[in-house]
């Protein structure tokens, strides 16, 4: 295990041990505890009673925040003729056909999220190799593959985030940052776990979330009393 900073430690040592804090209290101590130099995220981490060797108990998709995530986020998207000019009208910063593919082979990745037209993935799936292991490859459950590249360019511009469960059933996502008003940081955390909740598999019996933790980049965690959220 990591050695832990000692101004993790201190940050950590505020928290009172097995409480589970109003989501208000939460986010003003996630904020209160960040001692990094630059205006980090603040995430939202799940442990969920999913059993994710069932392919119906795994959870993969995209949300759109409220208040978006405070990132900005580079987008390439793969499409041709009137396609390409509506990604490049709704604001799309890399957009193309097999030159794109080409420099992603030969190892160039200034992109953040990668949009592709139906049409374009055979191309596209050629890049599986260097795309995957990124977590890179459009997908239509992601809404990544997909004929109307206005809309996925602009929700992604707007602060669209995409969420996977792990082998262990959890869920991490960024909601925002710690530069963000409370109320802002709130209603992200409120409308991502209503989603949470929506997206509940029907085989799942018993307890669905776990826990709930908020924590900012280098601070540590704070449980949420999510019960209080339904």
């Amino acid at each position: 295990m990591a050695k832990k900073s000692k101004q993790y430690v201190n940050a950590a040592e505020k928290i009172e041990k097995g409480k589970a804090y109003s989501l208000d209290e939460a986010v003003a101590l996630v904020k209160e505890l960040d001692f990094a130099k630059f205006d980090a995220s603040i995430d939202v981490a799940y442990k969920l009673n999913l059993d994710t060797r069932q392919a119906d108990q795994q959870l993969r998709g995209a949300f759109v925040l409220p208040n978006g995530s405070g990132k900005t986020q580079r987008v390439l998207v793969f499409a041709r003729g009137e396609k390409a000019k509506e990604a490049e009208a709704a604001g799309a910063d890399y957009v193309g056909e097999a030159e794109l593919a080409e420099k992603i082979q030969n190892g160039w990745f200034d992109f953040d999220v990668v949009v592709a037209t139906p049409d374009m993935m055979g191309q596209v799936g050629r890049l599986g190799r260097v795309l995957g292991p990124k977590g890179l490859m459009p997908n239509p459950k992601t809404g990544t593959v997909t004929m109307d590249v206005k809309k996925a360019v602009e929700e992604i511009k707007a602060g669209k985030i995409t969420y996977r469960t792990d082998k262990a059933g959890n869920v991490q996502v960024p909601v925002g940052k710690v530069s963000f008003d409370d109320a802002k940081l709130i209603e992200n955390l409120k409308a991502f776990h209503a989603n949470i909740l929506r997206l509940r598999p029907a085989a799942v019996k018993g307890r669905y979330v776990r826990s709930m933790t908020i924590s900012s980049t280098f601070g540590p965690g704070v449980k949420v009393n999510f019960n209080e959220l339904v």
